[in-house]
């Protein structure tokens, strides 16, 4: 436990008072009466559903997220740094600071507009005219000095005093009456350009544009967060005074917009900001609540924008110099008095500009970031459905996706060109932060975690698909090989990625001769991962693993009774052998019954040593006895040629008959055509033979890369061994036995 979590002293109410204080702030009193006048009641209405439509996910997501880990200084930049790693958490977080900073600016610029009876009275009663600018830098100026002196606790403080006001403002203002609007029309506005009385010209605001200056009302909640090192138990005071603040903040929202409404004629409101004096009781009250509204929030501001900083910092985001001196608090509360200073410097700059609606367009951008990454995060975790996640209260991952894109789209809609710009500074935030090369489990978890599920859930969905169906649509292959040989050679474990790279699955199973001990788990470990490392280096989409079993006739029992990674059954069984290492061969012929019974294809691929030379050759010779086999040989060959390795390879079909054409021969010839596979008609051949068909094949097919050549289980009953073994001096061969003919069209 650090020296300053025993002083943490701060509970719900707090959170309650920094958030509502924001919510009912400046854009309360200054921007209502404009939106009702440039866009009608309905649209402002809207307004505030679709505003909250934003903050209640974000609210709801921070909730979720708060009780599910500690939350320890930097508020909303803790949670997403801890959820989606320093890297995504860094670049997110710098944005979050940087409009909270800049919030400081809005609301002193608000606090100066609030004062201009004052700035009137002094100007015609002592002649003394102040410019407003003065005001906001004398302002900004005292801020500072009381966040460097006082720290947050005056803040607090301040905090119960402005709430108080804030409600009397809003009392008196609903408890008065105005001069009534003559036109209660609720989709009413003002001309698209209004000349008031003074002579001046009002052009009226889009919806998106009213939009774009209210949204900083809405952004209240982030204040809450930014206290989350200074509370006793942030899981419990986050989430209850977030969303009861969010709750207060729509109804009094609602309510506000209807009284002025009712009250005011449009015009009235278009040409004075701070028309809301007219209505109230009693009209000073207005510019009171709103200085006082204005001030607290600048207070929320500077207390929250320091602690996010000092919260970076700590996590040495920031060069290692510039990460220390910011971190640095002072006392046993550990006040980030320099991260203020930094703060209140950044403040100035925007205070200068002088502008509320460009500032609070700057403000509005960034909390959008913010505010759909939150909501991101949210969703992810629940797509990720992580066990380690159990949040003490649940969001439903439909509301918390919706705040995500909402945040998205509502920023284009605003201003596409900000709206890209900020996307731009994230993307370069992130580069320049990713120079840490650190900090990424988070993300790399939570995404390893979606993925996860996606893929359950497509396994799934295709276990229970209609196999009929599936059929209908044409054959992919699902390949399965085992195999003892696999740091021997290669072929074996190349011939099965190229099979599954585009068309189906692979599962490759590095056969481990014994019974299952400690010995034996520690070799399949190790062998498992010189499998991964070689699948690297080979672009390799094939599914690796281990079988240890007493016997091969067991392991291949074993193995294709496991269904495939696909969530569907293994179709294609495949061994690999060398003329001078029979063992797999024999193996294959000695459980030729077993395999058949599974109902699967048989591939059995005879290394030369050759490596499939250049790939460039694929020869494939169907025989009359064929019938079955000649599709699968087919589509096999078209599979491979699928593969980038083989994207150069020519396939030639030859027909090897004693002199009658058989009209199988003729079907399958069309069928070639007619199947849109890429063999050139001048690459399928009859051949003849009166003699040996060994011989002529190997006249043909000696210097192909590849020789394709299907085979029956009369084959192995009568010639054993010799089956395979007569093809001697050819290069690779792949002997296919197929269960049943396949359709090629």
């Amino acid at each position: 436990m650090t020296p300053h979590e025993n002083l943490k002293t701060m509970g719900t109410w707090p959170v309650f008072l920094t958030a509502i204080s924001t919510i009912l702030g400046a854009i309360l009193f200054l921007r209502f009466g404009y939106a009702v006048a440039h866009i009608g009641l309905v649209s402002t209405l809207m307004i505030v559903f679709v505003g909250h439509l934003v903050t209640v996910p974000t609210a709801l997501a921070v909730a979720e997220i708060a009780t599910n880990q500690k939350v320890e200084g930097g508020g909303a930049y803790f949670m997403i740094s801890r959820s989606f790693g320093l890297n995504i958490g860094g670049a997110i977080g710098l944005a979050l600071y940087l409009s909270q900073a800049i919030s400081v600016a809005f609301y002193v610029i608000a606090f100066t507009v609030a004062c201009r009876d004052v700035l009137h009275w002094a100007d015609v009663v002592h002649g003394v005219a102040i410019d407003p600018m003065w005001v906001n830098l004398g302002v900004m100026a005292l801020l500072t000095m009381l966040m460097v002196g006082k720290g947050a606790n005056l803040g607090v403080k301040a905090l119960y005093i402005v709430v108080v006001l804030l409600f009397l403002a809003l009392v008196l203002f609903f408890l008065g009456s105005g001069p009534g609007n003559p036109n209660l029309s609720p989709l009413a506005t003002i001309p698209d350009v209004l000349t008031t009385a003074s002579g001046e010209t009002v052009k009226r605001f889009s919806f998106f544009e009213v939009f774009t200056f209210i949204f900083p009302a809405f952004t209240g909640i982030a204040a809450g967060l930014g206290l989350s090192g200074d509370l006793k138990d942030p899981r419990s005071s986050i989430p209850k005074g977030t969303i009861w603040a969010t709750v207060v903040g729509i109804v009094i929202y609602i309510a506000v917009a209807i009284k002025l409404w009712w009250s005011a004629p449009l015009e009235a409101l278009a040409a004075d900001e701070l028309y809301m004096e007219n209505i109230a009781l009693w009209g000073p009250i207005i510019p009171i609540g709103l200085a006082a509204a204005a001030m607290s929030s600048a207070l929320g501001s500077v207390m929250v924008a320091p602690r996010t900083l000092q919260a970076i910092a700590a996590d040495q985001i920031f060069p290692a110099g510039m990460s220390a001196w910011l971190k640095k608090g002072r006392g046993s509360q550990n006040e980030p008095v320099r991260a203020s200073l930094a703060t209140c410097a950044i403040a100035f700059v925007f205070v200068l500009m002088g502008d509320i609606n460009a500032v609070a367009e700057i403000i509005s951008m960034f909390f959008m970031v913010t505010y759909g990454a939150i909501c991101l995060v949210s969703f992810l975790e629940h797509m990720a459905a992580d066990p380690s996640y159990r949040p003490t209260f649940r969001s439903h991952w439909s509301i918390s996706l919706m705040g995500a894109v909402l945040c998205i789209v509502l920023m284009f809609g605003m201003n596409p060109t900000y709206a890209t710009a900020s996307l731009i500074i994230m993307v370069l935030i992130h580069a320049w932060v990713s120079r840490l090369g650190s900090g990424q489990r988070g993300m790399v978890r939570l995404f390893r975690g979606v993925i996860f599920q996606v893929q359950r859930f497509l396994q799934l969905a295709l276990q229970m698909s209609d196999d009929d169906l599936e059929e209908s649509r044409g054959w992919r292959p699902f390949v399965l090989a085992i195999s003892p040989d696999t740091f021997d050679r290669q072929e074996g474990f190349d011939m099965v990625r190229w099979v599954a790279y585009r068309h189906g699955f692979g599962t490759y199973m590095h056969f481990i001769k014994g019974f299952l001990s400690q010995e034996t788990q520690a070799e399949a470990q190790k062998a498992h991962a010189q499998l991964v490392k070689r699948a690297r280096g080979n672009r390799s989409r094939v599914h690796l693993d281990t079988i240890i079993s007493p016997s091969y006739t067991s392991a291949i029992a074993q193995c294709i009774q496991l269904p495939g990674i696909s969530g569907k059954g293994n179709n294609l069984f495949l061994m690999e052998y060398a003329p001078d290492q029979p063992a797999n061969r024999d193996q294959l012929m000695d459980n030729f019954g077993l395999l058949a019974a599974s109902g699967l294809d048989l591939a059995l691929l005879r290394s030369s040593g050759r490596k499939f030379g250049n790939k460039h050759d694929i020869h494939l010779w169907i025989t009359p006895e064929d019938s079955v086999n000649s599709s699968l040989m087919i589509l096999l060959a078209y599979i491979l040629q699928g593969h980038p390795d083989w994207s150069d390879a020519s396939i030639s079909v030859f027909f090897l008959h004693d002199g009658e054409n058989a009209e199988e021969e003729e079907a399958l010839r069309a069928s070639i055509v007619e199947g849109r596979l890429p063999i050139a008609e001048q690459n399928i051949e009859h051949v003849t033979h009166h003699s040996s068909s060994v011989q002529t094949i190997k006249n043909k097919s000696g210097g192909a890369d590849l020789v394709i050549l299907g085979f029956q289980s009369s084959d192995i009953e009568t010639m054993g061994e010799d089956a395979f073994e007569r093809f001697n001096g050819l290069g690779e061969v792949m002997f296919v036995h197929g269960m049943k003919p396949l359709a090629i069209q």
